[in-house]
C-alpha cells in the first residue's frame, strides 16, 4: 500500500494543472507531438539528412526503405509483460512493446548513394539527391 501510495501522480489531483494539462493535450493534438518518433528532415543544395529518434530498439528491429519517392521508417519492440519481478509482484510496469513508422516525401533521391548509420538510439539517414536533368528541351523554330 505504501508502495502504491509513492508511485501516484500527486499532480493529477492538483486542480492548478488541470489546465496545464489541457493546455498541453490540444497543443500535442495539433502538433502531432504524439509520435514517438521524433524526426528532423533538413533539406540541403545535394541531400536530405533525416535524423530519427529511436531509443530502445536494436539496429536489427528498425526497417528502411524508399519507393515511390518517399522514405519509410519503421520500427517495432517488444518488451516482455512479466506478472512477478524476482523479488515478487509488479508493482508499475510502464515499459511494453511499440511499433512506431514515419514516411516523408524527398523526392529524387540517388539511392546508390543512400547511408544510413544508428548509433546510441539515433538513426540518420543521408540520402543524395540525383543530378538533376533537363526534362524539357527548348527547339527553335526556323
Amino acid at each position: 500500500m505504501t508502495n502504491e501510495m509513492m508511485n501516484r501522480n500527486d499532480d493529477l489531483f492538483n486542480p492548478m494543472n488541470f489546465f496545464n494539462e489541457v493546455g498541453n493535450l490540444g497543443r500535442d493534438l495539433f502538433n502531432g507531438n504524439d509520435n514517438p518518433m521524433k524526426t528532423d528532415v533538413v533539406e540541403h543544395d545535394k541531400d536530405y539528412v533525416v535524423t530519427a529518434e529511436m531509443p530502445g530498439f536494436k539496429k536489427d528491429d528498425i526497417h528502411v526503405d524508399y519507393r515511390d519517392e518517399t522514405l519509410r521508417i519503421s520500427g517495432s519492440t517488444n518488451v516482455d509483460q512479466a506478472t512477478k519481478d524476482d523479488q515478487g509482484r509488479i508493482l508499475r510496469q510502464e515499459r511494453s512493446s511499440q511499433n512506431v513508422s514515419r514516411a516523408f516525401y524527398l523526392p529524387n533521391v540517388d539511392l546508390k548513394k543512400v547511408n544510413a548509420t544508428y548509433t546510441n538510439g539515433i538513426l540518420t539517414l543521408t540520402l543524395p539527391k540525383e543530378a538533376e536533368s533537363e526534362d524539357h528541351h527548348k527547339i527553335s523554330i526556323d
